[in-house]
């Protein structure tokens, strides 16, 4: 990997005249290397990471195991694609254990969340089960602690 995808991964200022001040070397060659980087789709594209309770996102997020029938001639991967495909779907991962795919899925609301599981994930043919988490709380986030050191909500006394 090189120094420039490193500075990236662990969260440097992406700008391109700030990353050359911390590499030692010229603008343009970092521009350079970036462009490459995207040809190459090696770099995707840039999301920030936000602080649900600080960013007012009302957002509802579930993390779904869901066991499905592998395809002959597909393997698993025909249905993680199609899966991947719905709107509410942030990502998906193929994994081992008791279930075959993780996927991650987001809503407006509670009820948004639970009709696409019930109504358009469970119901594609092949899919045999699903068991459904729904996050509750972030404490970190792609390297990023969420919750700072010492914090405790403020929870009335209790009364004997």
């Amino acid at each position: 990997m090189s120094k420039l995808l490193s500075l990236i991964v662990e969260g440097a200022d992406p700008r391109p005249e700030h990353l050359a001040k911390v590499l030692g070397v010229n603008k343009d060659e970092v521009e350079r290397e970036l462009s490459e980087l995207h040809d190459s789709k090696t770099i995707l594209g840039w999301i920030p990471i936000l602080n649900p309770e600080k960013s007012e996102s009302e957002k509802v997020r579930a993390v779904i195991e869901v066991k499905i029938s592998p395809e002959r001639e597909g393997g698993f991967d025909r249905m993680a694609l199609r899966i991947s495909k719905f709107e509410e779907v942030e990502s998906c991962y193929l994994m081992s254990g008791g279930y075959d795919l993780l996927v991650f899925v987001s809503g407006k609301t509670l009820n948004q969340v639970a009709t696409f599981i019930s109504e358009r994930l469970a119901t594609i043919e092949g899919v045999l089960s699903t068991a459904t988490h729904f996050l509750l709380r972030p404490y970190k986030e792609q390297n990023q602690m969420l919750v700072e050191d010492g914090f405790h909500e403020e929870k009335p006394s209790v009364s004997p």
